[in-house]
């Protein structure tokens, strides 16, 4: 854990009520690590994925749920937040040569990095992108720069009629490991259907460290921090 000060670059609308925020500082981080942003006038700090890391530079995607986020959109450039960083875990990608990538909703967000991370290795992954329908999907030509793009939508107005587990079940796709993020509901299904893979899960977090206890989870381990000996588990160790 690193705490430090981040500069905004920008802050614009990429979506329905969804944002991308670029900010700089001295940091270092890895795919499926977060950082926790201390908004003003909020007691608990806000945790986020990291979509994007190069260079000191780091980009988030974040989607307006309440009155923090909401906040969030008004941040405009030179804005400066203290930030927790480098926190968690991340992704294990040894030895993976066909990666398959899932994510739901904004869940999409860690996958972005990791899907760069795999191109930079000169593998080009195979990536399933679920929204509810058409209008809630973002960054959908971001990723079809770096990877293989099949879009999954609950009503069906566009890509696949249906949620990503569905869609994958009905796909021709091979892969020796996938790397999923989304709802939890999404996380469970996809872990029944296959253990071939890693979970990046979501929690409220008091701390963001592991201190509070706040976001425990059952594992087949014992209990275990979201914030601290995840967010990324292994699809197999989760008791839902």
């Amino acid at each position: 854990m690193k705490q430090i000060k981040m500069t905004v670059l920008s802050n614009t609308s990429v979506g329905h009520d969804t944002f991308e925020m670029i900010l700089t500082g001295d940091t270092i981080l890895r795919s499926g690590q977060f950082i926790e942003l201390q908004l003003p006038n909020k007691y608990l700090r806000r945790p986020f994925s990291v979509a994007r890391y190069k260079d000191n530079t780091l980009t988030l995607l974040y989607k307006v749920l309440g009155a923090g986020t909401s906040d969030m959109t008004e941040v405009g450039f030179g804005t400066v937040f203290d930030v927790l960083s480098e926190l968690g875990n991340t992704f294990d990608i040894s030895n993976v040569t066909s990666p398959l990538l899932i994510g739901g909703g904004i869940g999409i967000a860690p996958l972005f990095n990791l899907a760069n991370d795999f191109a930079e290795k000169g593998i080009t992954a195979n990536v399933i992108l679920g929204f509810r329908n058409k209008d809630e999907m973002f960054y959908v030509e971001e990723f079809k720069k770096i990877a293989n793009v099949t879009i999954a939508t609950d009503d069906g107005s566009f890509g696949f009629a249906g949620n990503v587990v569905e869609c994958l079940k009905r796909s021709n796709i091979a892969y020796d490991k996938y790397f999923a993020c989304g709802p939890m509901v999404m996380l469970k299904a996809l872990a029944s259907h296959s253990d071939m893979g890693e979970l990046s899960l979501e929690a409220r977090m008091g701390c963001g460290f592991g201190a509070c206890m706040g976001c425990t989870i059952q594992t087949t381990k014992g209990y275990a921090r979201v914030c601290k000996e995840g967010p990324v588990f292994k699809a197999s160790e989760v008791i839902f």
